[in-house]
């Protein structure tokens, strides 16, 4: 079946609520635990300043959603401007960050369910990983959030409209609910200061901490672009409006976790504060019953509502993959009558159990996530700028005046913040990233390997970057993992600037895709048939 089978039931208001609801999922319910964990006090500015380099990713994959209104939109996008090598590497790095998101929602939920007050629920979770029966209950999640996008694009629109409204409230209410009723200002200042592990570990917890993480939702509507009603305005909208809105609540909870800590935990070392609920055990000792049952209420509805849209979204991704030419034709198959792609639902559910087995706690898997996120990141504000030089016949519906300033910061930071991530976590993933290639290698011989050497020539500043980045991780400053060979400040310099040469190397290795040929074609023929 092709793409004219996917139905197009989604608003602006719907997509919007897609992003919002895949940005408020777990990340709210640990992250500011974690990020504090990581930062102290400073961690409020981890989510500012994450919300901001986000911001700056995002508008470059709105101009580019909204170009290209397609099922699984981020992975097909480098493919377009440099062919199927960096295609193809960019579109498993996405895919990976977000079909490995499903399973740690579901983590979350159970995770979550571990503080309530029976003997059963505590042996759940054991403080670093799922018991048996844990996940056993974890799986039966992941399947709830398969069934309710098995039939209809429609039912998860409504379903999700419904979760998010619940998602923005239950975290305003717990924000609020925690600064009235125990509110401890000191906390900001004492216990070693506002920053007690320095400015490094507010930039490592915007990478680690579940901050990245969190916001990585943002791209659920430019993935669900191909069934929006009217991309060109609802995706901007959807994208710049799900940033700022769930910035805004980010910041309130990190504050209002900081100050509800008691000091006497505090004194203990923000490090050391370890809380298998947060939110909830935190309204557990101030005497805030209702909140807390709320909140193992929205244990199961703020995890579930991104599970189920990361469901949705996934399943598009493969399709979008498939349709570039690097998975199975089977998984190009769309209802006929519910216009979704249940091969490749089936396909993610499989691999969402996978790495639910391997990954068994909520901070382990938001890590990988985290910078398997940021490797997807950085093709997008470069194929952004490339294709207004080899495609400047393009359609755009949205062409943001600034973007030759927002596209090299985007790219900086999405360097910067995959150094922060610290190594060995960045060579691990990166390794991850290459073990996809095989597949690529499989069909790139199916094909006869044509056109091979032009598609290696336009992605080795990838292969190069990637090399580079695991380099300096490893050769960096002690503060982010790395061995202190090029010391704290010179190293995030030294990043700084090598990321433009890279940028303007991935601008110039783009060259006239056969999508670009095939476009410039129609437009030929187009021009020919109103002549006439």
């Amino acid at each position: 079946m092709s793409e004219k089978n996917i139905k197009k039931d989604l608003g602006t208001f719907a997509l919007m609520m897609t992003g919002l609801g895949s940005i408020i999922g777990s990340g709210w319910l640990f992250g500011a635990w974690k990020a504090a964990s990581v930062a102290g006090p400073a961690a409020v500015f981890a989510w500012i300043l994450g919300m901001i380099a986000i911001m700056f990713i995002g508008l470059t994959y709105a101009e580019l959603g909204a170009m290209f209104p397609q099922t699984g939109g981020m992975v097909r996008y480098a493919q377009y401007s440099h062919g199927s090598f960096v295609g193809f590497i960019s579109g498993w790095a996405n895919w990976i960050a977000i079909v490995t998101a499903i399973p740690v929602e579901a983590i979350a939920s159970v995770q979550y369910m571990s503080s309530w007050p029976w003997e059963w629920a505590r042996s759940l979770y054991d403080g670093k990983e799922l018991s048996p029966i844990g996940l056993l209950l974890a799986g039966i999640f992941v399947i709830v959030y398969f069934l309710l996008n098995y039939w209809t694009v429609r039912l998860f629109a409504v379903a999700n409209n419904a979760i998010t409204v619940f998602k923005i409230i239950v975290p305003t209410l717990t924000a609020l609910g925690l600064i009235v009723s125990g509110f401890h200002s000191g906390n900001f200042t004492d216990h070693g200061g506002f920053t007690p592990y320095g400015w490094s570990g507010v930039l490592t917890a915007i990478a680690t901490s579940g901050v990245v993480f969190a916001f990585n939702g943002f791209q659920s509507p430019v993935n669900l672009a191909g069934e929006a009603k009217n991309p060109s305005r609802s995706i901007p909208i959807a994208v710049i409006g799900s940033i700022l809105i769930a910035g805004l609540i980010y910041v309130l909870l990190q504050v209002a976790f900081i100050g509800a800590i008691s000091p006497e935990q505090a004194a203990k070392g923000w490090a050391n504060i370890n809380l298998n609920s947060p939110f909830a055990d935190l309204a557990i000792a101030l005497n805030l019953n209702w909140l807390a049952l709320l909140l193992f209420a929205d244990a199961f509805v703020s995890p579930s509502g991104t599970g189920i849209t990361y469901t949705a979204t996934t399943a598009r991704m493969i399709y979008g993959m498939k349709e570039n030419g690097y998975m199975p034709g089977i998984f190009g198959s769309i209802h006929p009558l519910y216009g979704v792609p249940r091969a490749a639902m089936c396909f993610n559910l499989v691999i969402s159990f996978v790495f639910l087995f391997f990954f068994r706690g909520w901070g382990s898997l938001a890590e990988v996530i985290s910078v398997a996120t940021l490797i997807s990141y950085v093709t997008g504000p470069i194929s952004v700028m490339a294709l207004r030089r080899t495609g400047p016949h393009l359609n755009r519906p949205l062409k943001l005046k600034g973007m030759s300033f927002i596209a090299p910061i985007a790219f900086i930071l999405a360097s910067l913040i995959l150094y922060w991530a610290t190594w060995p976590l960045t060579g691990e993933v990166i390794f991850i990233m290459l073990l996809g290639l095989p597949i690529y290698f499989y069909y790139q011989a199916k094909a006869g390997w044509a056109g091979f050497a032009q598609q290696l020539k336009a992605g080795l500043w990838m292969i190069v970057y990637l090399a580079y980045m695991t380099s300096i991780s490893y050769l960096g400053s002690d503060r982010f993992g790395g061995i202190n060979m090029i010391p704290y400040g010179i190293d995030m310099v030294l990043i700084a600037v090598s990321s433009l040469l890279f940028y303007f190397w991935g601008i110039k290795s783009a060259w006239e895709t056969e999508y670009i040929q095939a476009s410039k074609q129609e437009k030929v023929q187009e021009k020919a048939a109103v002549s006439m």
